[in-house]
């Protein structure tokens, strides 16, 4: 990774040109410190998600029985509304305060969550509200991304910001890697692992992740105020003052009396909000997925879906290195099309086909039985009720969702097959959104853009759990996926309606030509 980024620190400093000297050598090494450090805050916000999606399922099962998926969907959902409610704040904070203010305050809540998270399991009732409001805490916290994010769109030129923007992805998919990779080592530990009884708490494969994220949240709170500073530099990379104000006397305060061609900034949030949604259901339909096809135990689903996504991961972590030179041949818009095109075969891939069907669990029973018909539901219920009650986990597809008797399964190879064409597709989708987004806004103060795109992001991430967990649970996948690829070709469609429109704000202007 380092490689990557010494890409971008490779220009020759104390440039001459029209525009005056580009920087100096101090204010280059201040500024790209400052920029390693926002890789490390979106690094972490990341992690703070994915190191207990995978066991969250299987958590909530195991503190509060009432819980079913379409719950699990709220608490899925509950940390993107949190960061949805709290991106737009923390741009408004960015534009008129040092940035230090709310990345710091926005951390120390997710701190603060994450510690709350690990005491869930704690009161005697209700115990899914308060792992609901924990993650929902746990995303307001996150609502920072905006604040990393425009503070890298305008401490980079113009020429810097696509590979710059692919770094930051590229961090965050690092930390999409390492959280379900951590979650599977943390199966080590247990359900019941080790309880330390002066602090009421106990560290188990559940609680311990979250432990970690709180832990890693105090480095990077205390990274911040060593490391960081404000930097702002033009689209032509000339060094300006203040993040938070525009310099006068230069062509940015005129650049910034031009208007941001608000269809453009639309359509960005549009397209980025479906990228989110689709990526969402991805994500939240994984762990209960494969429990059903597969009639995985909640400890294998933790483990096999904790490896696959960080394989997943470190797929994307490749995508993001090679984004940043395809971009430059290319052009960001060509590679957004192609990712959606890519993500609507993956999707397509998983539509369930043949005459295979899924085994049959009933509740409180560790019997599973096959299911080889599609007409056998009355038969395969009465048989379930005839067995006791036993100790033992049950396995397969849950006869109380009528759809697994009459779906085909989907075969392992398809998942896989899927998830590596997903894992392809969505990290090119994700960085030339925020690149074209950021270039399409230009000289202006971008915090509240990017809050209302992180806020655009959140809401997908709201939505599509829910929307994911009530189709998956009466309906099944047939359902879900079918209705995916039509959502994402509705989307390649209205992309290309408005490809002309996706340019950088000072190509539109005439200030920089393509």
């Amino acid at each position: 990774m380092a490689s990557v980024i010494d890409e971008d620190e490779g220009s020759p400093l104390l440039r001459s040109s029209d525009h005056g000297v580009v920087e100096t050598q101090q204010e280059h090494k201040s500024r790209w410190w400052s920029i390693r450090v926002m890789y490390l805050t979106m690094f972490l916000s990341s992690v703070g998600f994915s190191i207990v999606v995978t066991s969250i399922w299987p958590y909530l099962q195991k503190i509060d029985p009432s819980a079913d998926t379409s719950f699990l969907g709220w608490v899925i959902a509950s940390y993107s509304l949190g960061q949805m409610v709290a991106s737009p704040l923390f741009g408004v904070w960015s534009n008129h305060r040092p940035r230090r203010e709310p990345l710091v305050v926005s951390i120390s809540i997710l701190v603060a969550a994450s510690c709350f998270y690990a005491y869930v399991h704690v009161p005697a009732s209700h115990n899914k509200y308060y792992m609901l409001l924990s993650r929902a805490l746990v995303g307001f916290g996150s609502g920072n991304v905006a604040v990393v994010r425009s503070y890298v769109a305008g401490a980079t030129s113009l020429s810097e910001r696509t590979s710059a923007m692919a770094n930051i992805s590229a961090f965050q998919a690092l930390g999409f890697i390492l959280g379900p990779a951590f979650q599977a080592a943390f199966t080590l530990i247990g359900e019941e692992g080790v309880t330390v009884k002066a602090l009421d708490l106990q560290v188990n494969m559940y609680t311990a992740p979250s432990l970690m994220g709180a832990f890693l949240g105090i480095v990077n709170i205390i990274l911040i105020f060593s490391v960081f500073r404000d930097h702002r530099v033009d689209d032509h990379g000339r060094h300006l003052g203040s993040i938070n104000y525009e310099s006068e006397g230069t062509d940015t305060a005129n650049d910034c009396e031009q208007p941001v061609d608000q269809i453009a900034v639309i359509s960005s949030n549009i397209l980025f909000f479906v990228i989110l949604f689709i990526f969402a259901i991805f994500e939240t339909i994984s762990t209960p997925l494969t429990m059903d096809m597969y009639a995985w135990t909640r400890t294998q689903a933790v483990f096999y879906n904790g490896i696959i996504l960080a394989a997943v991961g470190a797929e994307s972590v490749i995508v993001f290195i090679m984004v940043k030179t395809l971009s430059k041949k290319t052009g960001e818009r060509i590679l957004l099309l192609g990712g959606l095109v890519a993500i609507w075969i993956g999707f397509f891939i998983l539509l369930p086909w043949g005459n295979q069907y899924p085994s049959i669990q009933w509740q409180g029973s560790n019997i599973n039985i096959q299911n080889t018909t599609k007409n056998n539901s009355t038969v395969l219920v009465s048989n379930l009720l005839a067995f006791g009650n036993h100790t033992v986990e049950p396995t397969g597809c849950p006869a109380t969702q009528s759809w697994c008797f009459y779906t085909p399964i989907i075969h392992f190879a398809q998942y896989i097959t899927s998830d590596i064409l997903i894992g392809l597709g969505y990290p090119v989708c994700n960085v030339m959104c925020y690149t074209l987004y950021s270039k399409v806004i230009g000289p202006k103060p971008q915090g509240v853009y990017m809050g209302w795109l992180t806020a655009a992001g959140s809401a997908a991430r709201t939505l599509g759990p829910v929307f994911v967990s009530e189709i998956y649970t009466h309906l099944g996948p047939r359902w879900i996926f079918g209705i995916i690829c039509g959502i994402v070709a509705c989307s390649i469609l209205y992309l290309a309606a408005v490809y002309k429109r996706l340019i950088a704000f000072s190509v539109r202007y005439g200030k920089i030509h393509e």
